[in-house]
């Protein structure tokens, strides 16, 4: 089950992130400290893991040397999150500029309001 949760998080990271141009660590590491319980440095150096490939090589590794990457979490969150963001980015070619900067702002804010807030 467990699993299944990390693959649907990707799925929706990365759907939101080929919709909006969001990076998906802006939706991964919210979630992954909110709901499957990583301090923040694990859930920073796990979505950093996810989006590997080329450009953050660098990062992972020191997050990874620090004990802070769960590499098989990050491997199905990355299967899902391909898939969301080809589904993501397909899905809002038909919404107008103005109304995918307001579902963008939005988005931004609401995350950015749960963080600053706390639990």
């Amino acid at each position: 089950m467990i699993i299944l949760q990390y693959m649907l998080l990707g799925l929706s990271a990365g759907f939101v992130g080929g919709a909006l141009g969001l990076g998906g660590g802006a939706i991964m590491v919210p979630i992954m400290v909110m709901f499957f319980g990583l301090t923040q440095h694990q859930a920073q150096g796990t979505a950093l893991a996810v989006m590997l490939p080329p450009v953050f090589i660098l990062a992972v590794m020191r997050y990874y040397s620090a004990g802070n990457v769960k590499v098989q979490m990050a491997i199905f969150i990355a299967c899902g999150f391909v898939l969301g963001a080809l589904i993501g980015a397909h899905s809002v070619q038909n919404i107008p500029s103005a109304g995918l900067k307001k579902i963008f702002g939005g988005f931004l804010i609401l995350i950015g309001m749960k963080m600053f807030l706390g639990r």
